[in-house]
């Protein structure tokens, strides 16, 4: 096997020293540079194929240029579109991402971020964190620069960025009341996440302002954002009285499973009882009917996430940021005026 190209080759084939071949390689010192010397540095590394060695680098800088992110389910289509804004805008700073599913388990999260840092990850984006849970606090502590991506964690000082939660609440309880619907049932999403707990706040508040009664027998609590939770929580409400003429539903996952309640038990949408979404996550606008629900936008919040991230790992003394996205509300086929 031939021998690995070293830096030492680039150096010898650019003409210049290796010290400032590795400059030049680098994007980060790379601007201390001359400019033409650059180009001949990184047209020698082409040529001869040279790799550079990302072990002996990171013993050398004491970073791996490595980024944890932790989510929640990959089953759910909101996630990849973040994830992707969290890479495309990481990417052009040398950092490679490593993703880990939790499946909804927080012993499985607590393992993954362990195994992160034993990675000796740079920094971490948490998608996952729960408002009671232990890995808020083992993160606070273990001095590993951290942002929450679509959570948030008032009692903890972490940048975030997250959608406007309440205002999204607020414009699906506009848009019901325009259509004349006084009965409004919620599908709340589980109460120990941020997304949950505001959106069910936002719901309330929203109930309230516009004269409505947020009757408890019109609530139900999902234990997780899914599918099959929807479903059953949906099958609750039907069962109230007097009906629902609409349901809102804390995210889109939720509102599937409404789908799937109202199928089962013969009843239409929106002709019977008219359902909202939430996330307007890829594909609720191929359902039949195709999905109201509030948008943001998923890849600006990755995004976001990132370069919060990367001010963080700088350590330049930067204060912690808490963004919000604003919402705005699709109106689809699933919504209508109530019967009769």
């Amino acid at each position: 096997m031939a021998e690995p190209v070293t830096l030492r080759d680039v150096a010898q084939r650019a003409g210049v020293h290796p010290a400032t071949a590795s400059r030049a390689l680098n994007p980060e010192t790379r601007p201390l540079v001359n400019e033409e010397t650059a180009r001949r540095v990184l047209s020698a590394a082409g040529e001869l194929g040279y790799r550079p060695n990302a072990v002996a680098r990171s013993l050398r800088t004491k970073r791996s240029m490595t980024v944890g992110v932790l989510i929640p389910d990959l089953r759910n289509p909101l996630f990849p579109p973040i994830v992707r804004g969290i890479e495309d805008r990481l990417a052009p700073d040398g950092y490679v991402v490593l993703i880990g599913n939790t499946d909804l388990d927080t012993d499985r999260e607590q393992m993954l971020f362990e195994r992160m840092r034993d990675r000796n990850v740079d920094g971490c984006i948490l998608t996952t964190a729960q408002l009671r849970g232990s890995l808020l606090a083992e993160a606070a502590q273990s001095g590993l620069p951290v942002v929450l991506a679509n959570r948030l964690a008032e009692e903890y000082s972490f940048p975030s960025v997250s959608v406007d939660n309440e205002l999204g609440i607020k414009m699906v309880i506009g848009h019901l009341t325009e259509l004349g619907h006084r009965r409004i049932g919620y599908v709340a999403g589980p109460q120990d996440v941020s997304t949950g707990l505001s959106r069910y706040q936002g719901f309330i508040t929203s109930m309230e302002a516009a004269g409505l009664s947020a009757d408890p027998d019109r609530i139900v609590f999902a234990r997780a954002f899914s599918v099959e939770e929807g479903r059953r929580c949906c099958q609750e409400l039907l069962a109230s009285r007097p009906p629902c003429t609409a349901i809102a539903a804390g995210n889109d996952m939720l509102a599937v499973g409404c789908y799937a309640a109202l199928d089962d038990a013969g009843r239409s949408c929106p002709d019977d009882i008219s359902v909202v979404g939430f996330n307007d996550m890829p594909f609720v606008d191929r359902l039949r009917p195709p999905l109201t629900t509030v948008a943001f936008p998923h890849y600006q919040l990755g995004a976001e996430a990132a370069e919060l991230l990367l001010d963080r790992m700088a350590g330049d003394g930067h204060p912690v940021k808490v963004l919000y996205l604003a919402p705005h509300l699709v109106v689809r086929g699933s919504t209508a005026a109530p019967a009769g």
